[in-house]
C-alpha cells in the first residue's frame, strides 16, 4: 500500500498505524507535523490549508510510488489535512513500515520532504495580532 490522502477531518494516528500493520515488517517509522504556536517570531493562533485536489493527489501518489521504488519498504501512507486547523492539530502524518529501521527512516524523510516541495498544498497562518498570510518555504510552499 502506497497511499497519499487529503483529509478535511482530523488525523487519527492510531487508526493509521493500524492500517499499516504487517507482520513482515520489523519497523514502523512515523512523522507527525503539528500546528505550532510560533513561526518567524510571530504568534500563530490557527492555520488554513488549501489544496488543488486532483493535482495534489496525483503528485502525492507519485511521491509515494517513488519512495517504494527507492527504498526497500513494505508499505507507506501519507495523510495531509485541509481546512482550518487549531494549535496542536496534526497537519500531516507519514508512516512507513519496513523490514529494517534505516529504510523506514530514509523513506519517511524522503516522503515528507518531497510532499512539502512538490504537492500543491498551501498554508495560511493566522496571527494573534489579527493579521494573516500565506507562508512560503525556501523549497516551495510551506506545509
Amino acid at each position: 500500500m502506497e497511499s497519499f490522502i487529503l483529509s478535511d477531518l482530523p488525523i487519527d494516528p492510531v487508526r493509521l498505524r493500524d492500517q499499516l500493520e504487517n507482520h513482515e515488517a520489523g519497523a514502523l517509522v512515523a512523522f507527525e507535523g503539528r500546528v505550532r504556536r510560533h513561526n518567524a517570531d510571530r504568534e500563530v493562533i490557527r492555520l488554513d490549508y488549501e489544496a488543488f485536489g486532483p493535482l495534489a493527489l496525483k503528485e502525492g501518489t507519485r511521491v509515494m510510488e517513488e519512495a517504494h521504488r527507492r527504498f526497500p519498504i513494505v508499505s507507506a501512507l501519507c495523510v495531509h489535512r485541509t481546512g482550518t486547523l487549531e494549535l496542536g492539530d496534526l497537519a500531516v502524518w507519514v508512516g512507513v513500515i519496513s523490514r529494517h529501521r534505516s529504510a523506514g527512516f530514509d523513506a519517511c524523510r524522503m516522503i515528507i520532504d518531497e510532499v512539502k516541495q512538490r504537492v500543491p498544498i498551501w498554508k495560511k497562518e493566522h496571527y494573534a495580532d489579527g493579521d494573516s498570510g500565506w507562508i512560503q518555504s525556501e523549497s516551495g510552499p510551506s506545509r
